[in-house]
C-alpha cells in the first residue's frame, strides 16, 4: 500500500512515522513550507510535486491540511481513491460532498499514533486493509461523526494535558533535589504503569487502592481537590470544546 499524505505537519509526521515499515511507500506534499522534503528524507519517501500526482499514485490519502482549504485541495485531487480526513471540526458529509468520487472516511488520531500507541476515533467504513494499516497506529475506536469534537477534546488534546501533569510532578521532585532526569524518569515509568492498570481497573478504585487513609497520597489528593485540579482539568475540556465550536 502506498500513503500520500497532503500536508506534512505535525500529525501526519506522527502517522507517517508510525507507519513507516508497515507499508510500501510514502508520498508527501506541502503548501510550500518544506516539511513534505524533510519528511520523505527523514523517513525514505518521496516529495512530489502536486496533490494531483499524489492522488494518482496513493492509494490512500491522507488528508491534512486546514479546514478552509478542503475544497481547493479536493478540486487538485478528484482521482483519489481512498480518502483520509484528518480535518478537525469538518464532518464527513462535507468531505464527502467535496469527494464525491473517492471512498472517504474522518479519522482523529492523537499524537502516540507516532510510537503506534495512539487512540485513533473513526468514523466510516475504511475497509478491512485500511483499518489494519490504522490499528497499527494503535487503538481504534469507531465513533458517530457528530462525537468528534468531544472525542477530540478528550483524546487529541489530553496528552497535552497530561504532559504538563508529568511536567509539574517531575519538576516537583527535581525541586526537592531528584535529578530531573531521573525525576522525569520516575514520573514517565509510573505513568506507563498506571495506564495499563486504568485499563481493568476505575480510577475511582485505583486512587483508593493508593491513598491509605492519614497517608501521604491522601495528603496530595487533598491538596489537589484544593486548588482545584479536578475543575481545572475539567474548565480545560470545555474550553477546548469551545475553540472547536467557535
Amino acid at each position: 500500500m502506498i500513503v500520500g499524505f497532503v500536508g506534512s505537519g505535525n500529525m501526519a509526521a506522527a502517522m507517517a512515522r508510525g507507519m513507516a515499515g508497515a507499508i510500501d511507500g510514502m508520498l508527501f506534499t506541502d503548501s510550500g513550507s518544506g516539511r513534505a522534503g524533510e519528511l520523505a528524507g527523514e523517513l525514505g519517501g518521496e516529495a512530489v510535486g502536486s496533490n494531483a500526482e499524489l492522488a494518482a499514485r496513493a492509494d490512500v490519502v491522507i488528508l491534512a491540511v486546514k479546514p478552509a482549504r478542503l475544497d481547493r485541495v479536493a478540486a487538485e485531487m478528484q482521482g483519489a481513491e481512498v480518502v483520509v480526513s484528518l480535518l478537525g471540526a469538518t464532518s464527513l458529509s462535507r468531505v464527502r460532498k467535496a469527494f464525491p468520487h473517492s471512498d472517504a472516511v474522518r479519522v482523529m488520531p492523537n499524537v502516540g499514533v507516532e510510537v503506534r500507541r495512539g487512540v485513533l476515533c473513526l468514523a466510516g467504513d475504511p475497509g478491512a486493509a485500511l483499518r489494519s494499516l490504522l490499528a497499527t497506529l494503535g487503538h481504534v475506536v469507531d465513533i458517530a461523526d457528530d462525537e468528534f469534537d468531544a472525542a477530540t477534546a478528550v483524546m487529541g488534546c489530553a496528552p497535552a494535558y497530561l504532559a504538563l501533569a508529568v511536567e509539574a510532578i517531575a519538576g516537583a521532585g527535581a525541586a526537592d533535589g531528584l535529578d530531573p532526569e531521573l525525576a522525569r524518569e520516575l514520573v514517565v515509568e509510573t505513568a506507563l504503569g498506571t495506564a495499563e492498570l486504568l485499563r481493568v481497573r476505575h480510577p475511582a478504585d485505583l486512587r483508593e487502592a493508593v491513598a491509605s487513609p492519614g497517608g501521604s497520597t491522601e495528603a496530595g489528593l487533598e491538596a489537589l481537590d484544593r486548588e482545584g485540579a479536578r475543575e481545572a482539568f475539567e474548565a480545560a475540556v470545555r474550553a477546548s470544546l469551545e475553540r472547536m465550536r467557535g
